[in-house]
């Protein structure tokens, strides 16, 4: 099954699009672009389906990694989580892109989401039978990994070709927004089910949200992909999204902060349950509130974001970003207090909405049309190589020392490697604009 299926499942009558360019046709100005972008039935529904999707993901991450630190009391233990949530991603990464290409990103959409809902089906069972282990945990996240990496490429393609370049900003901007929605009900909610009806009570939620979004991605209408050809190789393929990054400086920059980000600052958010729990003695509820702070930010830096006209310098927005999150890393493990350390975490989500919005937007403004999906996939293994390392690491140096140690050294050594981004690279001095399309 290749694109041509979801031409069946496009309405040309609402929103038709340019084939060669995915343009879409021309709308009608809104005195608010985030406006002009929500007018769009099948980015709404699309919308939707990710958002529920975040919520899923970030209340998943808070209940096993409480429950992780609960039986275990241990830094390296809980560090694991996210390092197998994270581990398929170099695995699946370089070909999730291409299967955005090759297939119906609707059909692949279904499969991921199933994935979701089978594998929260199975941790729910062993909650209630009670035989649940460590690795079970540890498998169960390194499924939803396996479905986030399907699942990113096709969906933010997909975003594009529904909405056109011009509106690419808002649009993400708003999927960014689903991003922090996810990132303040999901923790919120986790913390305050865990507190109230224990584990098996979150998980069931968890599966509920699982099993309707899986009905919401069944109507989901999207244009056809524009990828690569049918005679195109994997392995060309990816040779191609490689000598791509390599000959883009703005690529490669944006790739190269991607890679020190997610190895020494993101990986911060995975101890907060230890953090809230043996630094600033409280409870389950009061760490998913915690562990919302940073999305109270994000929300607000996205939705000024989402209401941009015409930003050029997505780079300065995405460098100045990461240094905020770093810098606040620093500031947030050594606050003595909770409402502090709540108030700088949201201080931080200020940035990380910078650092993701700009992250898709490079990616694929800087990229040939052709090779959007496949870059995104590249973008996929950074990420997947860098976090598992760099969690790792931290958990180690913590279990050695002290996490607030592990952190600091951590976070100050991604802020001296911002430097050669800003100097040797053209992030900060050269707006994204699309090149020419690969033959």
């Amino acid at each position: 099954m290749n694109g041509t299926t979801d031409t069946k499942l496009y309405d040309i009558n609402r929103g038709a699009r340019d084939p060669k360019n995915s343009k879409a046709v021309s709308v009608k100005p809104q005195r608010a672009p985030i406006l002009n972008v929500l007018r769009d039935a099948d980015f709404r529904m699309i919308w939707c389906v990710g958002g529920l999707s975040e919520v899923a993901r970030w209340m998943e991450q808070l209940v096993l990694s409480l429950l992780i630190w609960e039986v275990t009391r241990s830094p390296f233990q809980l560090a694991l989580v996210l390092v197998f949530n994270n581990a398929p991603r170099p695995l699946c990464g370089p070909f999730t892109g291409l299967l955005a290409d090759r297939f119906s990103r609707r059909r692949v959409l279904f499969g991921a989401q199933c994935l979701a809902t089978s594998t929260a089906m199975g941790l729910l069972f062993t909650l209630i039978s009670g035989t649940i282990q460590p690795w079970h945990v540890y498998l169960a996240v390194a499924l939803m990994g396996i479905t986030k990496a399907l699942e990113d490429p096709s969906r933010r393609t997909a975003i594009l070709d529904i909405v056109g370049p011009q509106r690419l900003v808002n649009a993400l901007s708003l999927d960014g927004m689903n991003h922090t929605i996810g990132k303040v009900l999901g923790p919120l909610t986790g913390g305050t089910l865990v507190e109230a009806v224990g584990y098996t009570g979150a998980c069931g939620c968890i599966l509920a949200i699982h099993v309707i979004n899986l009905g919401l991605v069944t109507r989901l209408r999207i244009p056809p992909s524009q990828g690569v050809q049918q005679g195109d190789s994997i392995w060309r393929s990816l040779v191609m999204a490689v000598r791509v990054a390599r000959h883009s400086p703005l690529v490669l920059g944006m790739l190269y902060v991607t890679v020190v980000m997610n190895a020494l600052a993101f990986p911060t958010r995975q101890f907060i349950p230890a953090i809230g729990s043996e630094y600033l003695g409280v409870g389950a509820g009061l760490v998913g509130l915690l562990a919302a702070a940073e999305g109270f930010g994000q929300l607000i830096a996205s939705s000024m974001l989402a209401n941009t006209r015409n930003l050029r310098h997505h780079g300065r927005v995405f460098v100045a970003g990461s240094a905020l999150v770093l810098l606040i890393a620093v500031l947030f493990v050594w606050a003595p207090w909770y409402v502090l350390a709540f108030a700088l975490l949201a201080i931080g989500g200020c940035g990380q909405a910078g650092f993701s919005t700009m992250q898709s937007t490079i990616t694929m403004l800087g990229a040939p049309p052709a090779m959007r999906s496949r870059m995104m996939g590249l973008l996929s293994v950074c990420i997947g190589l860098s976090t598992p390392l760099g969690t790792l690491e931290i958990g180690l140096v913590a279990a050695a020392f002290t996490i607030p140690a592990a952190i600091t050294v951590n976070a100050l050594a991604g802020l001296l490697l911002l430097w050669p981004a800003v100097t040797l690279t053209p992030l900060v001095r050269r707006s994204a604009t699309s090149p020419p399309s690969v033959h």
